[in-house]
Parts: C-alpha cells; structure tokens; sequence
C-alpha cells in the first residue's frame, strides 16, 4: 500500500503542478486546491499510471490521498465493487 500511496502523491504532485511535498497522505483534493478538471485530469493520470480504469464516482467527492490509494488498491486487488467508494466501507 506505501508503494500505491507514493505514485497517487506522485501523480497529483504532476498533474496539479505542485511541491510533491505539499501532498501528505493525508491531504485533501480540497487541502491541495484541485477543482473538477484537476480531478478529471489526475483521474487520466491515475489510469495511466496504474493502468487501470477508475469508475468516475470513485473521484467525485472530496477524497484524500489515502482514499484514493485504498480505491486503487482495491482495484488493483480486483475489488472493482469498493474501490468506487474506499471511504464508504
């Protein structure tokens, strides 16, 4: 999960154009000022970096970076039906 947790940072850090450490695992979409195509944006880097698809819902409320690595995790573990809603289990 650490390893999962440091691309989704990574990644954010990217695609947002901000410091990597600016982005704890606990921050907040939020906390790091993203608006609705800077979550569409980290979405497609997302996928890409994982090489998965990430339903859409799963990015649409106010996650932190620890959800959303719990989400691709679970993904990536083949839990497709939690991984839409990792803060909600």
């Amino acid at each position: 999960m650490d390893q999962v947790v440091t691309r989704v940072q990574s990644a954010i850090a990217k695609s947002s154009r901000i410091p990597l450490a600016s982005v704890t695992v606990d921050s907040t979409f939020e906390d790091l000022g993203m608006d609705s195509l800077d979550r569409v944006n980290l979405l497609f880097a997302l996928e890409e970096e994982f090489g998965i698809t990430i339903p859409d819902e799963g990015m649409r409320q106010n996650m932190s970076v620890r959800e959303v690595a719990t989400g691709i995790s679970m993904l990536l573990n083949g839990d497709a039906a939690n991984a839409a809603a990792p803060g909600r289990t």
